[in-house]
């Protein structure tokens, strides 16, 4: 009988060896499907990443699942995912639905509340940032842009130097009177 503190030999070895196949299918399977599985994670790839979890740990936990049943459906996450990629840098509409768009959150040594507020960013987020980035005073900071993943981009020059247009390209919540508007 097994419970929660005991479990017979036989499953033990199950588990044992069920992690050791479903990782490497897990890694096979990455592998073939490349570098974009270990990229920054947007909202899709965080939820591909807790169904791999939830298949891996039923995989491993319940002995009543099968090696291949696990195996083939990793393979269709991952497939999925990569057609889902495919589908977002191809059509801009599909891209408009389901990915963020950058948000610029400071300009020009000026922290931007509005944006702060509408991407729910504390301004102590934004100044941790900043400090990890090296920037010591405020008017380095040419833009901190909230990017797609999460990530804040901190664009900075200790010289007085202007930011490349194209660097803006896509990033929303660009101030009215910025001569970076986009048009």
């Amino acid at each position: 009988m097994e419970n929660w503190v005991y479990a017979t030999l036989p499953t033990l070895l199950k588990v044992i060896i069920s992690v050791f196949v479903i990782f490497t299918i897990i890694i096979i399977i990455t592998r073939i499907s490349g570098l974009r599985t270990f990229a920054k994670m947007s909202s899709f790839d965080f939820a591909s990443t807790i169904a791999i979890g939830s298949i891996l740990a039923s995989v491993v936990m319940n002995t009543n699942q099968s090696l291949l049943k696990g195996g083939l459906a990793l393979a269709v996450i991952i497939i999925f995912q990569t057609i889902f990629a495919y589908s977002v840098r191809k059509s801009k509409s599909v891209k408009k639905v389901f990915t963020n768009k950058p948000l610029i959150l400071m300009m020009n040594g000026e922290i931007l509340y509005d944006n702060l507020e509408k991407s729910n960013v504390g301004e102590e987020n934004l100044i941790a940032k900043l400090r990890e980035a090296n920037v010591i005073h405020f008017n380095e900071v040419l833009a901190v842009i909230l990017e797609s993943t999460g990530d804040m981009s901190v664009l900075h020059s200790s010289e007085k130097s202007e930011l490349q247009d194209k660097l803006l390209l896509g990033v929303s919540g660009i101030p009215s009177n910025s001569k970076y508007l986009q048009r």
